[in-house]
């Protein structure tokens, strides 16, 4: 038939009949698979005439993705940690707000004994040293004093100062 259609041209009734089989082939509605899951469940079992009704199992079959279980134990996580800090940071603040005079110089008592005793030590060994180095220095001859005058000029708006040392 594929020879008969390349030396002939198709008739309008064979052409007609060639498209709707082509639209047919390949426009036909797929039936799609449904998949039928119960929304609710129907208790058939008799009811009590008086008091509650008795408990009937049913099947958890829902399924949580790895991703949302991962963020919510993350989340938790977070959460906690925050919480710590801010418990850490409560306790810090109330014991800066309970701080007296009495405890801030009790605190630094120690430290303060450690720099007076560092301070006598140093002091101790600066005279045990000068103490063993001093010499006696005999000097001979006549000592003169120069005297010095100063003289300050001050000149102009902005208080120019000019200082004369005179011997």
């Amino acid at each position: 038939m594929d020879s008969e259609r390349i030396t002939r041209p198709m008739t309008d009734a064979e052409a007609k009949a060639e498209a709707q089989r082509i639209i047919e082939e390949n426009f036909r509605p797929e039936v799609p698979v449904v998949r039928h899951f119960p929304t609710s469940y129907r208790d058939d079992s008799p009811l009590p005439a008086y008091g509650d009704t008795p408990p009937v199992r049913q099947d958890d079959k829902r399924i949580v993705p790895e991703w949302a279980l991962g963020i919510a134990v993350a989340s938790v996580g977070v959460g906690a940690g925050v919480t710590g800090i801010g418990c850490g940071a409560w306790l810090v603040l109330q014991g800066l707000a309970s701080v007296t005079l009495t405890s801030v110089l009790m605190g630094t008592l120690p430290f303060a004994t450690l720099a007076m005793v560092a301070t006598a030590v140093g002091g101790a060994i600066s005279k045990a040293r000068t103490a063993a180095s001093q010499t006696t220095n005999v000097y001979t001859g006549t000592v003169t004093y120069t005297q010095t005058h100063n003289t300050s000029h001050q000149h102009a708006l902005f208080a120019r100062t000019r200082n004369d040392i005179h011997h």
